[in-house]
């Protein structure tokens, strides 16, 4: 499956922003997708995900901030972030994968990523 991921930006903490991740796939009500993001200098870290039949999970960092969501129909993952923090600032990444346990448990495993967008929280 192809990703292509949007919304990344330049934006004031306490801000919104929305980002977008698009999918190429015939079958992508059956897959669960997932949001990781990269910060300069560190690694790679979960921050939500979302099964194919709507289940979600959040890092602590970004629960009741942050709110993932999917639209089959559109297949479309969506990551709404909102009261947003200077230490949001990092590449954004979707992915997409079989199991919500796939994107959470085993990250490495996943073959499909999307090329990443930029989130920069200014303070």
């Amino acid at each position: 499956v192809q990703l292509q991921a949007s919304g990344g930006g330049v934006v004031q903490a306490g801000g919104s922003l929305r980002l977008s991740c698009a999918a190429s796939r015939r079958f992508f009500g059956g897959i669960a997708f997932g949001w990781f993001r990269q910060a300069p200098g560190n690694e790679r870290e979960f921050v939500s995900a979302i099964s194919r039949l709507g289940r979600t999970q959040y890092v602590d960092s970004v629960k009741d901030r942050f709110t993932i969501s999917r639209d089959n129909a559109e297949k479309t993952v969506y990551l709404q972030m909102n009261s947003l923090k200077p230490e949001d600032t990092a590449v954004y990444y979707c992915a997409a994968a079989t199991t919500l346990a796939e994107i959470t448990n085993t990250p490495n495993s996943i073959s499909n990523w999307g090329q990443g967008t930029l989130v920069t929280v200014s303070s």
